[in-house]
């Protein structure tokens, strides 16, 4: 998204569910005290962003930190991408890993059509029927036990963008979504959009929320992606809860993104301030009646759009905002053996990754790489899946040149650095996807407008 003085900045990535982490501890507490409406233990993806980087950088002098304090933690897994004939297979797969650990899944959708206002996370569902087409199957893979689901980050916040009818639309959008993921999963916990503690006035914010049918929900979020205060939030949260009472809307709480608001308050682009530190560590036991969790929506060490590209994992940013921070009261290694070279199941909030299987691509027969682009084209835009693959000897580092046809133009990128948006891009590898063994894929993906069918791809190691 877009940073400016006034509002924040959210992308996120996340991979396929793998089973098989055990339910004991990941320095979270877990059962009765927690004082909000939520108890129990929140999941941990045992194949994040983060937990694939430690795998594959273990003789990084910064893994141990970062393995410690953030790859130890649960974090929401985003789902920012248009796939309506695959979402409820990605969901109850997911799901499935976070049931069998008997452990609460967060997740967060955000995939409303204009969303970030065209900014850097710019992107969505075409339009608002097909918006809930996606939305209801995604509530078929939700199952029947507790999720939290963190429903549009800025659709409430930020509107500055949407003409009058747009506005009512999107409120309408909302409330139907918020009553399908109910209908689909009554255990459900869904959160709307409530900005921040120094965005917009609880009142205002209050008022954004009924309009959206928050009346359905079981409350809203704060502070997704940005610094400040879990006592400001708290406050503000206190605040919105009463303005909301006093409409006669009752029972609502919140939940605050706790990921990097322990160092230096203020809003503006995590990418280029060191002064940042993970805060709380998520958990359900917040001691508070007016709040449910304390989470790490926005995942630790991804950018926001600044120094790197939205939603892509900098175990730069990463150690910056672990290192100095407090242990977590337990901590857990992480799972061992994660996949290094996955492809993400949903784009960070900058774009989506495709729909479609990426392409097979055979290893090249001598050194250096091949790549091999397959493409989900929909009316105005399309996305891409690019398979990197060594040859016979692993390499340190790739670049594919992508050859776009005539009115095609790239608007967001994960999983690698883009060098242009139209006609022939230049993609290279960032940190932790440069390295690929002998015979062996990496994966990253851009969205454009236009037409992406006929695309060309091309590696050089």
């Amino acid at each position: 998204m877009a940073i400016l003085s006034s509002r924040r900045s959210s992308a996120a990535i996340s991979v396929a569910a793998v089973a098989g982490l055990a339910a004991a501890g990941v320095g979270l507490a877990v059962g009765g005290a927690s004082a909000g409406t939520v108890s129990g233990s929140l999941y941990r993806d045992p194949s994040s962003a983060v937990v694939r980087w430690v795998a594959a950088n273990p003789g990084d002098s910064r893994a141990a930190v970062i393995r410690d304090k953030i790859a130890s933690q649960p974090q929401a897994r985003w789902y920012a991408n248009f796939n309506p004939s695959t979402i409820q297979s990605e969901v109850s797969s997911f799901i499935g890993a976070a049931n069998a650990a008997q452990q609460i899944p967060v997740l967060s959708v955000y995939e409303i059509p204009n969303r970030d206002c065209g900014g850097a996370s710019a992107g969505g569902a075409p339009d608002l029927n097909q918006y809930q087409t996606w939305v209801s199957n995604f509530a078929r893979g939700l199952g029947n036990q507790t999720v939290l689901i963190i429903l549009e980050t800025d659709s409430l916040a930020l509107q500055t963008c949407l003409s009058p009818s747009e506005l009512s639309a999107r409120n309408q959008a909302l409330t139907t979504a918020t009553q399908t993921i109910k209908s689909g999963n009554p255990n459900a916990k869904v959160y709307l959009d409530g900005g921040h503690s120094t965005w917009n006035s609880a009142s205002d914010t209050a008022n954004r929320l009924r309009a959206a049918g928050v009346q359905y929900a079981d409350g809203f979020f704060t502070n997704v992606s940005n610094f400040n205060p879990t006592s400001s939030e708290a406050n503000f949260g206190r605040a919105v809860i009463s303005a909301l009472n006093g409409m006669g809307i009752s029972g609502k709480r919140q939940v605050i993104d706790t990921s990097r608001n322990g160092g230096a308050a203020g809003d503006w682009c995590a990418d280029d301030n060191t002064d940042r530190r993970i805060g709380q560590y998520p958990t359900t036991n917040t001691g508070d009646a007016n709040i449910d969790a304390y989470l790490w929506v926005k995942p630790p060490g991804e950018a926001d759009g600044c120094r790197y590209t939205a939603g892509s994992f900098q175990p730069d940013l990463a150690f910056s905002l672990a290192n100095g921070a407090p242990n977590p009261p337990t901590t857990a290694p992480p799972t061992t053996n994660p996949p290094t070279t996955a492809p993400p199941t949903t784009a960070p909030p900058t774009t989506a990754p495709p729909t479609t299987a990426p392409p097979t691509t055979p290893p090249p027969g001598g050194n250096g790489c091949s790549a091999a682009v397959a493409i989900n084209q929909w009316s105005g835009g399309f996305t891409a899946s690019v398979n990197v693959t060594a040859g016979s000897a692993g390499i340190n580092g790739w670049t594919v040149t992508v050859a776009l046809p005539g009115g095609a133009a790239i608007t967001g990128t994960w999983n690698a650095q883009a060098s242009g948006t139209s006609g022939t891009v230049r993609f290279t590898n960032v940190g932790y996807n440069g390295q690929v063994g002998a015979g062996q894929t990496t994966n990253f993906g851009f969205q454009g407008t236009g037409t992406g069918q006929g695309a060309t791809a091309t590696c050089a190691a």
